[in-house]
C-alpha cells in the first residue's frame, strides 16, 4: 500500500520496484550518465548546445569543443549500454517482457534535479523536472554574525 516510490534512479532498483508495484515514482538525482535523463523525459539535449558530462565545457562552446561534444555523444551509445544490460535482464525476468532502461525511466512521474544554475549551464527541461539546487544536500553550519 505505497503511494509513491522516492528514489535515486541510477541503480534502477527504484524504477523496477515502482513498475512492479504500479505506483508513481519520483526521482532525486544530481545527474544521469549518458544523458539518459534527457532521453527518458524526451527533453531536448542537442550536443551542439548542451555539454556532455565530464567535458568541462560551458554552453558557449568553440567549434572544436562542439565537435568533441558530438563525438562523446556518439560514444555514449556504446559505452553506456553494457552498464545497464544487467538491469534490462532483471526487468525481463520480473516482467516477462523486454523492457529498455529508458522506457522504465520514462515512467517516472517527477524528476527532482539537484542542479544549481550558479555552477551549471542553462539547459532545456521538461514540465515534470524541477531544479531544487544544491551540489551537496548536507546541512551546513550557520554563518557567523
Amino acid at each position: 500500500k505505497f503511494d509513491v516510490v522516492f528514489t535515486d534512479p541510477i541503480l534502477m532498483c527504484g524504477p523496477l520496484v515502482a513498475e512492479y508495484l504500479s505506483v508513481p515514482s519520483v526521482y532525486f538525482l544530481r545527474g544521469f550518465p549518458c544523458g539518459m535523463d534527457s532521453a527518458a523525459t524526451q527533453c531536448p539535449s542537442p550536443p551542439s548546445y548542451v555539454p556532455r558530462l565530464f567535458l568541462d565545457n560551458s554552453d558557449t562552446m568553440t567549434f572544436s569543443q562542439r565537435v568533441k561534444n558530438m563525438l562523446v555523444d556518439l560514444l555514449e551509445l556504446f559505452y553506456c549500454k553494457p552498464i545497464y544490460d544487467n538491469f534490462e535482464e532483471l526487468a525481463y525476468e520480473v516482467f516477462k517482457k523486454k523492457v529498455r532502461v529508458t522506457e522504465l525511466l520514462s515512467r517516472g512521474s517527477f524528476w527532482l534535479m539537484r542542479y544549481d544554475f550558479v555552477f551549471e549551464f542553462p539547459r532545456p527541461v521538461m514540465p515534470n523536472m524541477a531544479f531544487i539546487g544544491g551540489i551537496n544536500c548536507a546541512q551546513k553550519k550557520k554563518l557567523s554574525q
